[in-house]
């Protein structure tokens, strides 16, 4: 079975898709097409000219790779999920209309980007009759003379196979996702935010003491739950948060902070760098932890560099995971963490990783 190394692209990133260079992935993710009140899949028109030249561009930089359509985001309200995937009809034209499109614009499959399921509704059930139904009719259509393969399915999905929203919780159809999905991309991050907490936090370790929530954990629960370890991608995170210390003085991990440095306190890893350069920021790798702090001033930002990111390659070769995909590739400065991929082999038997 072919590793995943995967990346997504954004059409309002500012970065043309022909400065991509697609060499260090197998698979990339264009990010988002919509879905409307009506079950159809749309792409803005400015975005038409793009997404029809999507696949050939990328492949200047890398012939074989694969394109898949990501539907949803944070941007597609959660009830207009709910509401196609409650009804079979709804769900038809939901299906036909991504299969539609992918195929019009030559991607090799096609990604549900479904944020938040919701606790009040049917959603986990509704949400595995959508997969079945999904993969029922790509093998339809892959059967026929107009399609020479069967579209990709896979969906990108929370941290954890359950979510809770005050006492209730509603969990993931696990069954229905390892029968009906190629993989699953688990996003393994955004555990702890600036503008939640009080005090400076990574925001996606890879491991974390006292039980606290870290990548490790919820890979693992993931895998409790029944996921096969190959239809898991690791989600890795190009961007990092940056929290305004309360006093500079006191600026380890766990220092009192109020609140992010900027607005959300997103900062991407190319920001990042040129805030080290510009500020000679003390760095530090926290190797029990897998991932990196820096401070200077007032300002304090959790984010992965490049020996961060190799450990979380490495952690998921040997948990013998599909791959992982870079959330998100515009984020990278000079294609440096992009390139940590490299190292990612494949084995009859399981993925290995070998760093120096």
């Amino acid at each position: 079975m072919a590793v995943v190394k995967a990346g997504y692209w954004l059409p309002d990133s500012g970065i043309p898709v022909s400065d991509i260079d697609a060499s260090f992935f197998t698979h990339f993710f264009y990010a988002f097409a919509d879905l409307d009140p009506q079950n159809q899949v749309t792409i803005p028109p400015q975005d038409q000219i793009t997404l029809s030249t999507f696949k050939t561009t990328l492949q200047r930089s890398n012939p074989s790779i694969k394109t898949l359509l990501s539907i949803g985001g944070e941007n597609t309200p959660a009830d207009y999920f709910s509401s196609m995937a409650s009804d079979a009809t709804s769900r038809k034209e939901f299906i036909d209309s991504s299969i539609e499109i992918a195929l019009k614009h030559s991607f090799d499959g096609l990604n549900l980007d479904w944020n938040f399921l919701d606790t009040e509704t049917d959603d986990t059930t509704n949400l595995g009759l959508l997969l079945k139904e999904w993969r029922a009719n790509v093998k339809a259509k892959a059967t026929s003379a107009s399609q020479p393969a069967e579209l990709l399915l896979t969906a990108s999905v929370y941290h954890s196979p359950e979510r809770r929203a005050g006492r209730a919780r509603i969990t993931y159809p696990v069954d229905s996702m390892k029968e009906n999905l190629d993989w699953v991309n688990v996003k393994a991050y955004d555990y702890y935010m600036p503008y939640s907490f009080q005090v400076t936090s990574s925001h996606a370790p890879l491991y974390e003491r006292h039980g606290r929530l870290c990548t490790s954990s919820c890979i693992q629960s993931w895998i409790r739950a029944g996921l096969a370890r190959d239809k898991i991608v690791m989600g890795l995170n190009f961007y990092g948060f940056a929290f305004k210390l309360a006093d500079p003085a006191k600026n380890g991990l766990g220092a009192p902070a109020i609140g992010p440095f900027t607005a959300d306190g997103k900062m991407s890893y190319k920001e990042i760098d040129a805030f080290i350069q510009k500020n000679e920021a003390a760095i530090l790798y926290k190797a029990d932890m897998g991932t990196n702090y820096c401070h200077s001033g007032s300002t304090w930002i959790c984010y992965d560099d490049v020996k961060a990111i190799k450990t979380k390659v490495k952690y998921a070769s040997r948990e013998g995971l599909r791959g992982f995909f870079a959330w998100n590739v515009t984020d990278d400065d000079e294609w440096i963490l992009s390139g940590v991929g490299t190292y990612y082999k494949s084995h009859p038997s399981k993925f290995f990783i070998s760093l120096l």
